[in-house]
């Protein structure tokens, strides 16, 4: 009775050697739900990436997380350096970390008045100054920047590990903004020549390697490491129950008459997993919209397209996903599988958790 993530264990870990390989530097990515894998087993990857290092040609020295509430389940599974993504703010978890691995810790600072609190309670914290990309979600302007370089240099901080860029996705290039914003940071007296960088793409890295000899560029990667290689990864759902209905008859939480003849089926995977929730994608384009509008004219008529697919053929929610479980309608005349099987299931990785993952 679960929802399942089968890993071609060889073949995953291959792609995450090639990764590492071919991104020097790499500080791999492990926040949120772990992409589906967790936290926890992600960071025991990490450390192994790192027990690899003389195989791909680069120390895997810190992985990063997405917040400070992360930090537990990573620090016991990994003994490298870990940086947390969500900016310090004087409040919670960021106050909070424990003496243990205080010390590993490097801290985001977006904010000019969060360098002067952060370094007030804590002169030796090590950190990384954010810079406000096109993105625009935190950082600091060229103007924040002058006045933390002053602040470095007045308080004299050892801690400052790098600059730290994060860049908007699906872009033609982003080497005229990140040349831009490492100028910014050098007339600003920052005295670090590391760059945290993430979504650029390997040429674009090559060429910000080629044009700044003297730094250190160091690539933020996590849907590109952990699954960037769909066909290592398999998601199956067992099946639970299976009852011929009849056309009008009622099923189901509303009592909602069947509009055909077929078979119900009763899969693992509903709301808690993830099934069946969907987060706006921004796409704009015309294909997109009419996907759009097609989806709200079959959800009117009680016809939703659901993620399970039984011989390669996606099969339709007879009734909104419950929560551990959904129903799906097989019409008459389609092979009907049995009580205990296994369908295949197309997930969104980072928003859905798995009863039970498996690496062969």
């Amino acid at each position: 009775m679960t929802l399942r993530l089968t890993v071609d264990g060889e073949r995953w870990r291959r792609h995450l050697l090639a990764t590492a390989t071919a991104h020097p530097g790499i500080v791999p990515v492990c926040k949120g739900n772990g992409y589906g894998f967790t936290i926890g087993r992600l960071a025991r990857r990490v450390q192994w990436l790192h027990e690899h290092a003389e195989q791909t040609g680069t120390p895997v020295d810190m992985l990063a997380v997405g917040t400070y509430r992360e930090l537990a389940e990573a620090a016991t599974r990994y003994d490298g350096d870990l940086l947390v993504l969500t900016p310090w703010r004087p409040v919670g978890g960021a106050v909070e970390v424990p003496e243990a691995h205080g010390h590993r810790v490097v801290h985001t600072i977006s904010r000019l008045e969060d360098l002067r609190d952060l370094t007030d309670r804590d002169p030796r914290a090590r950190f990384v100054l954010e810079q406000l990309t096109s993105m625009r979600r935190h950082g600091m302007t060229r103007r924040e920047l002058v006045e933390a370089g002053h602040l470095l240099a007045e308080r004299r901080l050892p801690g400052l590990e790098g600059m730290a860029l994060h860049l908007p996705l699906n872009t033609s290039s982003h080497l005229g903004e990140v040349t831009r914003l490492i100028n910014d940071m050098v007339a600003a007296g920052i005295g670090t020549r590391t760059v945290f960088v993430s979504h650029l793409t390997r040429d674009e890295l090559t060429t910000l390697r080629a044009t700044y000899p003297d730094f250190t560029i160091r690539p933020r990667v996590g849907t590109d490491l952990w699954l960037g290689d769909r066909g290592a990864l398999q998601v199956s759902s067992t099946v639970l129950d299976v009852h011929p209905i009849e056309r009008g008859e009622a099923f189901g939480y509303r009592g909602r008459s069947m509009p055909k003849s077929g078979h119900l089926l009763v899969v693992s995977g509903g709301t808690a997993h993830g099934i069946g929730l969907e987060a706006p994608t921004g796409d704009q384009s015309i294909r997109a919209r009419a996907a759009t509008l097609a989806r709200g004219g079959m959800d009117a008529v009680g016809l939703v397209r659901s993620p399970f697919s039984i011989d390669g053929k996606q099969r339709l929610f007879a009734e909104p996903p419950h929560m551990q479980a959904s129903m799906l309608f097989v019409p008459s005349g389609a092979r009907v599988p049995a009580v205990g099987e296994d369908i295949d299931v197309r997930v969104r990785f980072t928003a859905t958790d798995f009863d039970s993952v498996v690496v062969t």
